[in-house]
């Protein structure tokens, strides 16, 4: 595993977020954490010696301003979510929200970062997902979250045969956290499900590319 990459991680004020970054960088990374919330962003990264990097994932149009602003990033971890209950029909604007968080903004933050981990011979993307976005678990997430998230997944598998074999992408489900989107009655605490996160972020040149993860175990899509 090398160490000294720049890892960009989104929605890493709190929850997993904050965990996976925390994590990064106790490697030795360079770690950006990504928030629209300035003031919550900038005391986020202050808490684990990281740096904010304003990001509004409904903005892809900011996006490549913001990364080439970091220096490229080597590490993306496209960990920011939202969540809405309620019918999908009769909420669009949750659908569109959700869409825009969990897909779009995903896809068009790989495609600003992809060009420097070309252009360096080494990249690592994970998208951070779940099994409620999972068709062999019946894609029981609420409102648009799972039809997002299995979107997300197949947007990791599709981009994991377009990519250069120096550059990893995978996705994660990393369980039932207790988090402020969750319940407290979950068992797994932010940094057991930030773990897979972590592994994936920092594979060896021979790790897996183009799968779903879960404590380090490969799922069915």
């Amino acid at each position: 595993m090398s160490t000294g990459r720049t890892a960009l991680v989104t929605g890493a004020n709190r929850g997993i977020g904050l965990a996976i970054a925390g994590g990064l960088r106790e490697l030795g990374h360079r770690v950006l954490v990504g928030a629209r919330n300035v003031e919550e962003g900038r005391q986020a990264a202050r808490s684990i010696g990281a740096e904010h990097l304003e990001l509004d994932l409904t903005k892809p149009e900011t996006f490549a301003a913001r990364v080439e602003s970091s220096g490229g990033i080597d590490i993306l971890v496209n960990n920011a979510g939202v969540l809405f209950d309620g019918p999908m029909l009769d909420d669009p604007a949750g659908f569109e929200a959700s869409m825009a968080v969990m897909v779009h903004g995903p896809y068009h933050l790989i495609r600003a970062c992809v060009p420097a981990m070309r252009e360096r011979g080494w990249g690592r993307i994970v998208n951070v997902s779940s099994d409620w976005g999972s068709f062999h678990e019946g894609l029981e997430g609420p409102n648009a979250y799972g039809v997002a998230k299995a979107a997300l997944n197949a947007l990791t598998l599709a981009l994991s045969r377009q990519l250069p074999p120096e550059i990893k992408i995978n996705a994660m489900c990393p369980g039932w956290v207790r988090t402020r989107m969750t319940s407290s009655a979950a068992p797994l605490t932010p940094e057991q499900g930030a773990d897979t996160a972590i592994w994936l972020a920092t594979l060896d040149d021979d790790g897996p590319s183009g799968g779903f993860f879960r404590e380090r175990k490969k799922l069915p899509w």
